[in-house]
């Protein structure tokens, strides 16, 4: 067998090819086989004996040989991996911020035998499915295929998402213009870069808190300093607001004025008006993400950017909620000078969003179908919100719903005084219900136990068991 080994070998120079020559023959090897020894193989190879040796000390770390000293090598019996040694990468990273970590539920595949309420996405049946296979089908046999988009985007998206914007625009703000939009990947690409370009490393950022977490972990890894200021179910306090301003000398300044993530507030026209005004005195910008501008329910998103005359706002729009988290396509509206250092660290880190995503989302948005996709999903949400809440209140009465939402996915629970609400989402997920706790939604300390429950999940008709075994586990942590 040695010699018919040697003979097949070619002649290589690194030890490399050594390991994938000899991997191929141990494969096909009986355990305790004997490999040839170093000088046949230094010979046979042409490479000096440190190369060999180099490539059998890579055979054995990867569990496929074994040394026996003074007798030779051979084929391990039991095959076996070394663990990887990842040692070496606390020194390299001790320079390093340590990364932001979260519980990240929201991105949490469930599987079909627990109720899963913890997503931040709506349910595929919630989702316009033909519409979007019809445009991807469609758009593969184009040229879209085989070409790149420019960087700011394709034209006519860019164009769309203008027009959305100029149907509710003030008679004295001019309209938005197409040049003023760039397509990105998706809305968590385009805040970290809004971040980075806006606000930068060391700088400071004021936050609604509660908060959507995407925007917590985009601010950590930027080194972007949060200034939280508290807001609820009727959002901020403009007074609060401006002296988190005066104190933080921030220029800049992150909300969801419609149908917020996680709390489901939607601002009152007052309250539109006295935080333009605020950030117009303080001669800051207001990045407002409007997420759920398609899931409204009793009311529309109305978007403070079309009552913004002078660039204070930078909006921010995503299309993969509510068309498919296939199609990671969303705009970032930005004018002068902002635009340019926005687009920048865009077209630095992305490039360019694939023309087939872009050309696809404009095909499901421009049919006369997805209006009327829109409206069933608005009574679909209703129903849905509507039965959740029901049942939160029947079941499970000491978590305390202190606003129905208007819109957006999700119920803002609170929980009972005293109750930990890690302890509590494990208590529900040890009874199938997986819930996220939220934690992650505050910028620093939480006031109070809050969870997030999500309506626009999968199985809505077992709301009512989901909500009474969440009411089961809430009384034994209370018995405690």
């Amino acid at each position: 067998m040695e010699v018919a080994l040697l003979l097949s070998f070619m002649t290589y120079d690194s030890s490399s090819r050594i390991v994938a020559e000899l991997t191929q023959w141990i494969d096909s090897a009986a355990p305790g086989e004997k490999l040839p020894s170093s000088r046949s193989l230094v010979a046979r190879f042409q490479a000096s004996p440190v190369t060999v040796q180099k490539a059998l000390s890579t055979l054995a770390r990867r569990g496929l040989v074994e040394s026996r000293p003074g007798v030779g090598t051979f084929v391990r019996a039991v095959r076996s991996i070394a663990p990887p040694d990842l040692s070496w990468q606390t020194a390299a990273l001790s320079q390093r911020e340590p990364a932001f970590t979260s519980s990240m539920a929201a991105l949490q595949i469930a599987s079909n035998d627990v109720f899963a309420l913890h997503s931040g996405y709506p349910d595929p049946g919630l989702l316009p499915k033909d519409l979007v296979r019809t445009a991807l089908n469609r758009m593969a046999r184009t040229e879209n295929s085989l070409r790149r988009a420019p960087t700011a985007g394709d034209g006519d998206l860019q164009s769309w998402f203008a027009t959305e914007l100029a149907d509710g625009t003030s008679r004295h703000v001019s309209e938005p213009n197409p040049s003023d939009v760039t397509i990105i990947p998706g809305s968590q690409s385009g805040l970290a870069s809004i971040l980075r370009s806006v606000v930068g490393s060391g700088g400071s950022l004021v936050v609604e808190s509660p908060t959507y977490w995407g925007l917590i972990a985009a601010a950590r890894h930027s080194g972007v300093r949060l200034i939280p200021v508290p807001s609820g179910i009727d959002g901020p306090s403009p007074d609060v607001l401006d002296e988190a301003f005066e104190r933080s000398g921030a220029t800049a300044f992150y909300a969801q004025p419609n149908f917020a993530n996680p709390t489901g507030a939607h601002w009152s026209p007052n309250l539109r008006a006295d935080v333009l005004d605020l950030v117009r005195s303080r001669r800051a910008f207001l990045v407002e993400d409007d997420w759920a501008h398609d899931f409204g329910i009793d009311a529309v998103s109305q978007p403070l950017v079309a009552d913004d005359a002078d660039g204070h706002i930078i909006y921010i729009r995503s299309l993969t909620k509510s068309v498919s988290p296939a199609l990671r396509v969303a705009a970032v509206v930005a004018r002068g000078p902002a635009r340019e250092r926005i687009r920048t660290v865009v077209s630095a880190e992305a490039m360019y969003v694939s023309p087939i995503l872009q050309a696809a989302a404009l095909d499901v948005v421009t049919r006369p179908a997805w209006r009327t996709h829109l409206r069933s999903l608005g009574r679909q949400l209703r129903t849905r919100r509507d039965s959740l809440a029901a049942a939160l209140r029947a079941e499970a009465p000491d978590l305390r719903l202190e606003q129905v939402p208007t819109g957006g996915l999700n119920l803002w629970v609170r929980l009972p005084l005293g109750i930990d609400v890690d302890e509590f989402v494990k208590a529900a997920a040890d009874v199938n219900v997986l819930i996220t706790g939220g934690a992650d939604w505050f910028p620093a300390e939480a006031p109070a136990g809050f969870v997030r429950l999500n309506f626009a999940g999968p199985n809505p008709a077992g709301f009512t068991e989901a909500m009474r075994r969440l009411g089961e586990a809430l009384a034994q942590l209370q018995a405690r």
